[in-house]
């Protein structure tokens, strides 16, 4: 099958498409005949190899978190899903080729595209775990840097969802798209704290930090102190007492299938910035190694 390796740390030039064997399922496993590929910015950390001691990745490695397509093989002890079923899930063995195995994944409805199905997976864990840590509930305020992003775009609804209010950052052309979906929106960067005071004369009650750009001092100031505030890019978190939201992930095939039912109705905005095909994946990380990306990268699969 053809995929994307890197048999190297380093930048995207690592990465070239080569002919490998197709994965055999293991027990609990199904083998999915892969449709789209989402790219997230966790990819080119693991590709760089900034995250070996987290993600140890023994090389050569295919690059990929979620996958969406359709089964077309079963490990042993698989019950409930069939050859054939469409779905959605994490990858066990790398998402960017043509074949993956998965162990967690949830049907696909039929009126949810593959590129939207395949932005949930990881975003929306991703956004449910930070908003779980940090406890946001009705009536209070939470900030989101880099909002717009493949996690902003769900951590702003689900929060929303909640009950509280979101004052979202992010860049001057997803001003607009952050108060659609539910934000009131400013601009990051210098005079930010001020912005946000005026917003909230109150205070803010939480801060998930999803640029990982320098936010942190300036979310400090805002909350008074490191409490409720997390950040999943920041790699000097710990450094100034700020919690880097790099625990367990939570994969349930409940939850995903949840997301992406809300998804597939419209209760749910998933935002597909753009899409590759799969040999062009150098690019399509280049692209999410630079930031300020508008929702998900997909790579699609023929």
């Amino acid at each position: 099958m053809k995929a994307i390796v890197f048999d190297r740390f380093g930048g995207t030039e690592v990465l070239r498409e080569a002919d490998i064997e197709i994965p055999q399922p293991g027990p609990g496993q199904v083998r999915i005949r892969v449709r789209a590929a989402g790219v997230n910015a966790l990819d080119g950390k693991i590709r760089s190899g900034a995250l070996a001691a987290v993600f140890p990745t023994p090389l050569p490695a295919v690059p990929g978190l979620e996958v969406a397509g359709v089964i077309d093989a079963l490990g042993p002890g698989v019950r409930d899903v069939n050859v054939g079923d469409e779905v959605l899930g994490w990858s066990d063995t790398g998402s960017y080729a043509e074949y993956a195995l998965a162990t967690t994944v949830a049907p696909k409805p039929a009126d949810l595209g593959w590129e939207q199905a395949v932005t949930l997976p990881v975003a929306g864990e991703t956004a449910e775990r930070a908003l779980n840590l940090l406890d946001v509930a009705a009536g209070e305020t939470l900030l989101i840097h880099g909002a717009a992003g493949g996690v902003g775009t769900l951590a702003v609804q689900l929060a929303t969802g909640r009950g509280a209010r979101v004052i979202a950052t992010a860049g001057p052309g997803n001003q607009e798209y952050l108060t659609a979906l539910g934000a009131t929106a400013t601009h990051y960067g210098e005079g930010l704290v001020d912005r946000v005071r005026d917003l909230a004369p109150h205070g803010v009650d939480a801060v998930l930090d999803a640029a990982g750009k320098g936010a942190l001092e300036d979310s400090i100031a805002l909350r008074g102190g490191t409490e409720r505030i997390i950040t999943l890019a920041d790699f000097r978190a710990h450094q100034l007492g700020v919690t880097f939201a790099d625990g367990p992930q939570q994969r349930s095939a409940e939850r995903l299938a949840a997301l992406a039912q809300d998804a597939a109705t419209g209760k749910l905005v998933t935002a597909v910035a753009a899409t590759y095909p799969l040999g062009r994946a150098a690019a399509a990380q280049e692209i999410s190694d630079r930031g300020h990306v508008r929702g998900k990268l997909v790579l699609t699969v023929d």
